[in-house]
């Protein structure tokens, strides 16, 4: 008889834990993004490319990598345009530049720099807007001409950037 009384308070104090928890949600993200409820569409708007010397298709590659990393990561359907949030902006800078010089005057490695500016726009939460500059780096050995490694330092470099704009933009870092 008293075993059946603890069985059935057990079972209410069971059946009472699982509403109280249905009462309240809880979001979880792998990837460290805090997204508003409310934003539920996103746009990305063509990276123009402003950086002398930079190759021509530099500004899809990036266009088409933060859209992906922004699919991938989050629940946002992307629109084309009017997007609750909304990404814009253009490569300005893309530079070469000698690293480790050696005793003879010439560079044992070379520094490709990608500079990104970027205009985010938060239509539900503005004071998360920013219009900031990203920039990362990847050298290469002097021996090898850039059009040899540029696409897999681009993205490398590309990789980078849209891990820094996504967390400026989704986890407030």
């Amino acid at each position: 008889m008293i075993s059946i009384k603890k069985t059935l308070s057990r079972i209410w104090i069971l059946i009472f834990l699982v509403f109280l928890s249905s009462c309240f949600s809880v979001h979880y993200s792998t990837t460290g993004a805090s997204i508003s409820p409310e934003v539920k569409t996103c746009t990305v708007r063509y990276f123009q490319n402003r950086a002398p010397n930079a190759s021509p298709v530099l500004a899809q590659q990036l266009t088409d990598k933060l859209r992906e990393k922004i699919q991938n990561s989050t629940r946002l359907t992307m629109l084309t345009d009017g997007g609750d949030v909304y990404f814009e902006g253009e490569i300005i800078g893309y530079d070469v530049t000698p690293q480790a010089v050696q005793s003879n005057d010439k560079a044992a490695q070379n520094r490709l720099t990608v500079t990104v500016r970027v205009r985010f726009v938060n239509n539900v939460e503005p004071k998360y807007n920013f219009d900031t500059n990203f920039s990362r780096y990847s050298d290469f050995s002097a021996s090898q001409m850039l059009y040899e490694v540029e696409q897999k330092l681009v993205n490398n470099i590309f990789d980078e950037i849209t891990e820094d704009i996504f967390n400026k933009a989704f986890a407030n870092w």
